[in-house]
């Protein structure tokens, strides 16, 4: 199986090469991710969208995290990534269509798999209004568990701190005779349940995500 190749950058974002996957994580390189965040709107409501990856991840399994996300490849542009949201979520859109939130730079160490890892991001951070129902996603069944949403509002006093829960509705995967199919699913969520990150990062996010409702 072909390694997968990362550009790899200093701290000031100045491209100085490329490196494995594997690579970049041992010596901790810095490398491009992008996030894509979706919001729906039913009525009044707004509501946010993440997802449950799934228990099999290497890093932070069975976590909730951001709705559709990934690395960028060697030569690959924030453009071109925009294929996640299809990968994972089944939802075909072009790029034009998400707007840009901010770029977020952060650092993460830890073992996985008995293996350490530095992992150092640059990460491209989109929002798209997508007022399709959850029921109609396709979800990438080795990365994704479930697609749950919340009341927007009600995430912000989540990570600020101002609530200890959010009741979440969505769908999780199930296996059937025929494959894997989209079940009901509620969830109570709580801050710690996501993956760890600044909660500032979620703050800013989910305040931005505000302004596009």
């Amino acid at each position: 199986m072909k390694a997968e190749l990362f550009d790899i950058f200093d701290e000031a974002m100045n491209l100085i090469g490329q490196a494995a996957r594997s690579e970049a994580h041992a010596k901790g390189y810095w490398h491009q991710t992008f996030h894509c965040w979706l919001t729906r709107r039913e009525g009044d409501r707004r509501l946010v969208l993440f997802q449950l990856r799934t228990a099999n991840k290497d890093t932070n399994p069975s976590c909730y995290d951001i709705t559709a996300a990934g690395h960028l490849a060697a030569g690959e542009t924030v453009a071109q990534a925009v294929r996640e949201l299809e990968e994972e979520l089944g939802v075909a859109v072009p790029f034009e269509q998400l707007v840009p939130l901010l770029r977020w730079q952060e650092e993460d160490e830890g073992v996985a798999n008995g293996v350490s890892y530095i992992d150092r991001e640059f990460s491209h951070v989109f929002g798209l209004v997508w007022d399709e129902p959850l029921a109609t996603m396709r979800l990438q069944a080795d990365e994704v568990a479930g697609l749950y949403e919340a009341e927007l509002t009600d995430m912000i006093a989540l990570f600020e701190g101002q609530i200890e829960t959010v009741v979440a509705s969505g769908i999780a995967l199930q296996q059937s005779g025929s494959g894997n199919v989209n079940v009901a699913s509620q969830a109570v969520v709580r801050a710690s349940q996501f993956v760890p990150r600044d909660l500032s990062y979620y703050i800013q996010v989910l305040r931005a995500l505000e302004k596009l409702t």
